[in-house]
């Protein structure tokens, strides 16, 4: 009988395998995406005048050799931070790892291009900052955006300095 009971056991547990950890789905883990999205972003010089300051956030997919597929624009405070934004997303192609088993994985993914103030920054610059935030053209969804299984990453923050 307790032979029985022990390998009823043994092959039960032959099928049970723990909750499967993730890794990390670019290449290098966190601070290499980090590091490589803020060597790979370049801050435009019409952003630089504008003072423009805002979150773009992209959906998109990554398939098994690591190809940046169905890329979607969910949102951007300015039309004008979405470009160098989808520009550094092409350079991380072959860059992405999905799970085993998928065929395509999608990912949401943040980015928040900030001007970098210092205590010195005269009127002329607050006046720019506020322009640009009450002239602003938001990109939103008009309609209803499936997410089905997708993978939340963490926020990228790109800063600048006035040149």
């Amino acid at each position: 009988m307790k032979k029985a009971i022990l390998i009823i056991t043994l092959f039960i547990s032959i099928h049970c395998t723990a909750q499967e950890k993730l890794a990390f789905p670019f290449q290098g883990g966190n601070r290499v995406m980090m590091q490589f999205f803020k060597d790979s972003l370049k801050v435009s010089p019409e952003i630089i005048r504008a003072k423009a300051t805002g979150m773009v956030i992209f959906k998109f997919s990554a398939d098994e050799h690591g190809n940046i597929k169905n890329l979607v624009i969910y949102y951007a405070d300015d039309a004008i931070l979405a470009g160098p934004a989808v520009e550094a997303l092409k350079k991380s192609d072959h860059k992405w790892i999905i799970p085993d088993n998928e065929k395509l994985h999608d990912f949401v993914l943040p980015f928040l291009i900030k001007f970098n103030a210092t205590p010195d920054d005269n009127m002329e610059t607050q006046k720019a900052l506020h322009y640009f935030y009450a002239k602003r053209k938001p990109i939103v969804a008009k309609d209803q955006i499936p997410l089905n299984l997708t993978t939340l990453l963490p926020e990228i923050l790109v800063t600048y300095n006035q040149e």
